[in-house]
């Protein structure tokens, strides 16, 4: 596991390193496998609908409900390195 979670890390210090910006669903990909990865299931509160913003990231982070933290930093690890080939 603590090879995982080196990974990981590493991962989330090359995902600030990328060359090229990725679109908003990866963006918002990655922050929900973080997010679950790193807190687990959502219990944050609903936000406005107004909002755009937090709302789509509460709804993508609540779309990985019940995902295993270490089943999140793999497919977090994984996303990072295709983007990085």
């Amino acid at each position: 596991m603590s090879d995982l979670n080196t990974l990981f890390e590493a991962a989330v210090a090359n995902s600030k390193l990328l060359t090229e910006r990725p679109d908003n669903a990866t963006l918002l990909k990655i922050y929900a496998l973080y997010k679950q990865a790193t807190e687990g299931d959502n219990v944050e509160k609903k936000p406005s609908l107004t909002d755009l913003v937090a709302r789509a990231k509460w709804d993508a982070w609540t779309k990985l409900k019940g995902t295993a933290g270490d089943a999140a930093k793999q497919q977090y690890v994984d996303l990072i390195e295709s983007l990085r080939e």
